[in-house]
């Protein structure tokens, strides 16, 4: 195929060069919130990637955004076991997931006749060797999830897996919204509960057949971690080379989720002073959060003002005899 031919082929299935990986931050660059977080889960480190422990009151774990990576990529996404439970209740589960907002996934055609197939790529490295697993769920209309899982073979190697998914015809479709309308999972552990049907087609979503084949505890040892980075969800059967963007346009993907201001400032020589920050095109009307970095006496009070989009904030700060910073973190997330 010529290269006139095979960009055309691309354009049609809606893969052209910056549109066709479906994830955000796939190559882990951009980590707005921190670095490292230890026992907390959520969104704290990598953005929108979100990471969850559930159930397993004794387990503890650090996961941070690393510098070790393969090559063609400077970071990823590595978790440790600090505080190992070797033996899995029924209810117990652990995933690394992104949700994908349900506007930026009109073009796979979900629940139509013409529902598109849509290919995962990754590189992944862990001491454990052994099948884990994965799964896409869809949680608008009638929710819809489908597993797979891949191996890894050699212990601390880093390894290149594709897996494709046919697309889901059934199921109602994904809204044109700014909600979820599609979640990717991969799972570091699973209890029985969730592993217990078959759901390697796309399948109504039940509990039992949520991680499906994933056969790996990542927690029975302190000895054990996981990483990933070089995330690709496109559409198609094939999986093509990691789409590479510049940092910039990464950043503004993750900042319709989550952005941290520059510090603001007020000195004692003011009060009542009013700092107007722009947010931008945010998912929604975001959650607005103070931290006081310097100025202990300092009292800063943010709340969104002025409405509509672009989202503005309207920060009043209050010093007393002292040079007082802070900063804003506006979060959207889905």
């Amino acid at each position: 195929m010529t290269k006139a031919a095979e960009l055309a082929a691309l354009i049609g299935s809606g893969q052209a060069q910056g549109d066709k990986n479906l994830i955000i931050n796939g190559a882990m660059q951009v980590a707005q919130r921190a670095t490292s977080a230890t026992a907390s889960t959520g969104y704290n480190t990598v953005d929108r990637f979100s990471f969850s422990v559930v159930n397993m009151d004794n387990a503890a774990f650090t996961y941070v955004q690393s510098s070790v990576a393969p090559a063609g990529f400077s970071k990823s996404w590595r978790v440790d076991c600090t505080t190992a439970e070797s033996a899995l209740a029924a209810n117990e589960y652990s995933t690394f997931y992104q949700p994908i907002e349900a506007q930026n996934l009109q073009k796979i055609s979900n629940g139509s006749s013409a529902a598109k197939s849509l290919t995962l790529s990754f590189y992944v490295k862990s001491n454990k060797t052994g099948t884990w697993g994965l799964n896409l769920y869809k949680p608008d209309n009638t929710g819809r999830q489908i597993t797979a899982t891949y191996t890894i073979n050699s212990a601390d190697t880093w390894e290149y897996k594709t897996i494709t998914f046919a697309g889901d015809t059934a199921g109602g479709g994904i809204v044109d919204d700014n909600g979820v309308g599609l979640y990717v999972y991969w799972v570091l552990a699973a209890g029985s509960d969730f592993t217990s049907s078959n759901s390697t087609s796309w399948s109504n979503y039940s509990n039992a057949g949520f991680l499906y084949g994933h056969n790996v505890n990542f927690f029975d040892s302190t000895a054990n971690d996981w990483a990933v980075t070089g995330v690709q969800l496109e559409i198609g059967d094939v999986a093509t080379p990691f789409e590479h963007e510049d940092i910039g346009t990464t950043l503004a993907k993750c900042q319709r989720y989550f952005k941290r201001s520059s510090g603001l400032a007020d000195d004692d020589a003011w009060t009542n002073v009013l700092n107007i920050i722009e947010l931008g095109y945010m998912r929604t009307t975001p959650t607005i959060a103070t931290t006081v970095s310097t100025g202990a006496n300092a009292v800063f009070t943010a709340f969104v003002g002025l409405g509509g989009a672009p989202v503005h904030g309207v920060y009043q700060s209050t010093a007393n005899n002292a040079l007082a910073q802070a900063y804003i973190d506006a979060t959207a997330e889905l």
